[in-house]
């Protein structure tokens, strides 16, 4: 069954009118998803430091922030998370997820460092790709500088941030210029066809509509052939061997559910450790909405725990 915190969030956009993503334009989008925080969020925790960085992209300096764990000493090398946001590559920013950076810092040991990548539709796919990739290489770089080790480095992300951590794992590996330690998946979008049965069950009600799927998607995507691109669908690339161990994090109500599954079994087959989670009750999103769902901070706890277990020394 649904939970019922979930069901009561639902309950609560519909009493309060607010209207679903797919009929605002993407700067309102961007301002009630903004401004949704302050309902859904639990209060951003004490950490040891935050600091607003700035990496050199091909099209211009991509914004970050890093935060250091509670307990971490100045100066000390600690392991990194290098994490992308969701929000359809349309929505979301450096803010929206600053709860959940906290969270996993804190939780993990380790420093996090989120990219404000660019995003649709001012900038189509592969921007966010190209950003995430620069993001991570220059994190690699100048790792002493950041007070974070080289060789513990995680990826990761929700939703479309997931999407992203799982082509920058594929990307580093066929580089083989970038050691990645982890990829944490969590909801991930893995095939942008839209195929799976779960698109068809969680469509509708559950936030997260097929409608509103449609806008990002429209907002991304350019060609319908880039559905094709492992980019854009990392499930499609014909070779998933030789990836960093990951974990793969789902929802039973979202209709992303089964190609995050997906994923994780062809992670399996083709040799890679990956462990895989459904919250069978929760709903898409449902991990940054720890003040309204006891679930949400289990999980939160969950990915903490395989990213400290993962990059231990």
């Amino acid at each position: 069954m649904l939970h019922p915190q979930a069901q009561a969030f639902i309950d609560l956009l519909v009493q309060r009118g607010v209207p679903p993503t797919h009929t605002l334009t993407p700067a309102d989008a961007r301002k009630f998803y903004r401004e949704r925080r302050a309902v859904t969020q639990p209060e951003p925790g004490e950490v040891a430091e935050v600091r607003e960085l700035s990496a050199p992209g091909a099209h211009g300096a991509i914004p970050l922030r890093l935060y250091r764990p509670l307990g971490s000493t100045a100066g000390a090398s600690v392991p990194v998370l290098v994490y992308y946001h969701g929000g359809g590559w349309t929505i979301g920013d450096l803010d929206t997820h600053d709860t959940l950076c906290r969270e996993l810092a804190n939780l993990s040991g380790c420093a996090v460092i989120a990219v404000d990548y660019r995003m649709g539709p001012e900038h189509r796919f592969p921007a966010a790709v190209d950003d995430v990739l620069a993001a991570t290489y220059w994190v690699r770089k100048e790792a002493d500088s950041l007070g974070v080790d080289a060789n513990r480095l995680a990826v990761g992300g929700d939703s479309a941030g997931g999407n992203l951590a799982a082509v920058v794992a594929i990307a580093a590996r066929d580089a083989g210029d970038l050691p990645i330690a982890f990829q944490l998946l969590i909801y991930p979008a893995t095939d942008m066809r839209c195929v799976h049965p779960s698109h068809t069950s969680n469509g509708q009600g559950y936030v997260l509509t097929s409608d509103t799927i449609k806008y990002f998607h429209d907002h991304y995507i350019t060609d319908p052939q880039h559905d094709l691109d492992w980019r854009a669908s990392p499930l499609l690339h014909p070779d998933l061997s030789r990836l960093p161990p990951a974990l793969v994090l789902t929802a039973g109500y979202d209709p992303l559910r089964d190609e995050g599954l997906d994923y994780a079994r062809a992670l399996t087959a083709a040799g890679n450790r990956a462990v895989y989670v459904c919250f069978e009750r929760q709903i898409h999103g449902f991990i940054t909405m720890g003040r309204l769902l006891d679930e949400a901070n289990a999980a939160v706890a969950l990915c903490a725990g395989e990213l400290r277990r993962a990059l231990a020394a």
